[in-house]
């Protein structure tokens, strides 16, 4: 009944730049926190950048400073700004989302979109 999906990714050179979009639909009550995974293959998923309703933004290390969360609540979308990629970089990008609906918070994931970075 909710659903997270994603778009934006492809192919970029190095040291290009590239906006992911993440828009959440069905029904709930809030959304209280939007962010960003990462799964490069052969590696764990792992936690590019989370931007709560309330609360400090986070970001992973490997990222900060070139890439940028942000949110827009009337849409019910996250967003992921990726500057200066690295080949690095490259993993397939989830969308998650933690959700308050009627029945209690539950955690929710989009499909996930492939980012390459290559010359």
């Amino acid at each position: 009944q909710v659903q997270l999906v994603e778009s934006g990714g492809g192919l970029v050179q190095p040291g290009g730049s590239l906006r992911l979009s993440c828009a959440a639909s069905g029904s709930f009550v809030a959304i209280n926190v939007m962010g960003w995974y990462r799964q490069a293959p052969g590696k764990q998923r792992e936690l590019v950048a989370g931007k709560p309703g309330g609360g400090d933004t986070v970001y992973a290390d490997s990222v900060r400073g070139r890439f940028t969360i942000s949110r827009d609540n009337a849409k019910n979308t996250v967003y992921l700004q990726m500057n200066s990629l690295k080949p690095e970089d490259t993993a397939v990008y989830y969308c998650n989302a933690v959700i308050t609906r009627l029945s209690g918070i539950y955690t929710y994931w989009g499909r996930g979109t492939q980012v390459t970075v290559s010359s």
